[in-house]
């Protein structure tokens, strides 16, 4: 990690924005934040503290919304994602950094350009969709922390409204991380670091609040986008420098 207050005060400030996004616009915390954790603590410790933060964001959003939390689909997206997490944890650990830095970094390019374009596949729709999105979500979260796009395509080819796509994009984020954080291992952290971790992300999370009433929802959301797109082309750009 970057050393002393200088670094502690980035990964602060990468988590309270990772934070505020994720509940100004119901998405987002992977997608902004780990680029930017990935560059301040490499690759493996990145991942995995964004793993830990999203698992904790998902966690607290699903206490008020685990009635509208559909089983049915639910299940095989969770199974398929426990057997894909040791899959990518094996590969992260065996790639040399800078080619992780790229797989990494196209991961999240290609992630926002798909779901900025919401495909549609029938590969992604009903059980054997479910499966699919699931086990490349599970893969892609141990990987690269980057897991909730497949699901976010799923939900669209399923048609799935906001309302509906929230509470079980939580339940799936909670579970799918927890899985990666076992395969992947806890982040080697001081505790000061973690407690400056977990207030930046309650007062991003009371930012967030307070913006999405004031914030058009399409307007924040491409915002996010945007800024997971600049932060996944600066992973690779800093990937294929040290190849």
């Amino acid at each position: 990690m970057t050393g002393g207050w200088a670094g502690e005060a980035l990964l602060t400030g990468i988590v309270l924005l990772g934070s505020c996004v994720q509940w100004l616009t119901g998405m987002g915390f992977a997608l902004v934040a780990v680029p930017a954790l990935v560059l301040v603590l490499g690759p493996a410790e990145g991942v995995v503290l964004a793993n830990c933060v999203a698992g904790a964001i998902s966690c607290v959003g699903l206490a008020g919304g685990w009635r509208r939390v559909r089983l049915g689909a639910m299940v095989p997206l969770c199974a398929a994602a426990a057997c894909t997490v040791p899959l990518g944890s094996w590969v992260a650990r065996r790639l040399p950094e800078s080619v992780l830095l790229v797989g990494m970094g196209l991961l999240v390019c290609v992630a926002v350009v798909v779901v900025m374009r919401g495909v549609r596949a029938p590969a992604l729709r009903g059980g054997r969709g479910a499966v699919v999105a699931g086990a490349a979500g599970g893969f892609m979260n141990s990987a690269a922390g980057v897991g909730g796009p497949p699901v976010s395509l799923y939900a669209v080819n399923a048609g799935w409204t906001v309302r509906e796509f929230v509470p079980n994009a939580q339940f799936y984020g909670v579970l799918v991380n927890a899985f990666s954080v076992a395969s992947n291992g806890l982040p080697r952290l001081g505790a000061p670091v973690w407690g400056l971790a977990v207030a930046a992300m309650a007062v991003g999370a009371g930012i967030g609040k307070v913006l999405a009433e004031r914030v058009p929802e399409r307007r924040a959301r491409q915002l996010v986008l945007l800024l997971a797109l600049g932060g996944g082309a600066s992973t690779l750009g800093k990937g294929l420098w040290g190849l």
